[in-house]
């Protein structure tokens, strides 16, 4: 049986699969290389996933990450999960090649996330062909969830919302200035704690202020990365929280500079199951 991870900062989506036949679905904390080390990965798999899938017998293990764009990264990643598979054929790529598989299968494409953080690339059926870094939350991730939260504090701390606006966000997430500062500069996760925002832009998109926060994302993201790929050849396609729950806006964006949209999906994992069938 083979055994597919989806896995971004925030979250990671497992599938245990026969075939092409879905036999077990479970969700574990995010995985990456970037910000955990290889005990914290291993440990996290032994006490969160272990227990959900350990009785299925894995042969095979196709791990899909974020931050596993590098061998260095890649192998931190096999090591931890080869202490809990040790009879597993492992693989471990990237989540940007995971999402292109996903959406593409085996034609060529767009594959665009949107999620906690954001990439794109180039892809021909296969492998990614083409990838203008995303430079992560601080020099890019543009329409990325940890960038939309940032955006929005910095809007937020510099007044540059309605009065209202600014004082129900503090009020909802029980946030000070002080707190805000602690959390991104001093803490671990910072990318996770500005994703973790986007609800309320979600449920304040009525907010012309608002609203115009997340249309400029979406059109910064296609215009510094997108407009580097032949998109006026390829069709494109979206994968990712952030693409799902603001679906209407990204529409928008994507209409406006006519560019051919092939799909928005929340995760790329049943396309991943039939790539690997």
């Amino acid at each position: 049986m083979k055994l597919i991870a989806d896995s971004g900062s925030t979250r990671t989506s497992w599938y245990v699969s026969d075939c092409t036949i879905i036999t077990k679905k479970h969700s574990t904390g995010g995985i990456n290389p970037f910000y955990q080390t290889e005990q914290e990965i291993a440990r996290l798999i032994e006490q969160t996933l272990l227990p959900a899938v350990g009785k299925y017998p894995i042969d095979e293990l196709c791990f899909y990450g974020a931050g596993c764009a590098f061998d260095d990264k890649k192998k931190m990643v096999a090591d931890a999960l080869r202490s809990s598979f040790p009879a597993a054929n492992i693989s471990v790529e990237s989540d940007l090649l995971g999402a292109a598989r996903g959406i593409f299968q085996h034609d060529s494409g767009i594959a665009c996330i949107l999620g906690t953080g954001s990439n794109s690339c180039e892809y021909n059926g296969n492998e990614i062909t083409n990838n203008v870094s995303p430079l992560g939350f601080i020099l890019g991730d543009e329409g990325s969830g940890a960038a939309l939260g940032k955006q929005l504090i910095g809007d937020c701390l510099k007044h540059q919302l309605p009065d209202w606006l600014s004082e129900k966000f503090m009020d909802e997430y029980e946030l000070t200035p002080a707190l805000i500062l602690d959390r991104v500069y001093k803490q671990p996760f910072p990318n996770r704690f500005l994703a973790s925002f986007t609800p309320f832009l979600a449920a304040h998109l009525e907010e012309p202020s608002l609203f115009n926060l997340v249309y400029d994302a979406f059109d910064s993201f296609i215009t510094r990365n997108l407009f580097q790929y032949n998109t006026r050849e390829l069709p494109i396609g979206f994968v990712g929280s952030i693409a799902w729950h603001f679906k209407d806006v990204l529409e928008i964006v994507i209409s406006e500079h006519q560019l051919e949209l092939a799909s928005v999906t929340i995760d790329p994992m049943e396309g991943l199951v039939n790539y690997h069938g």
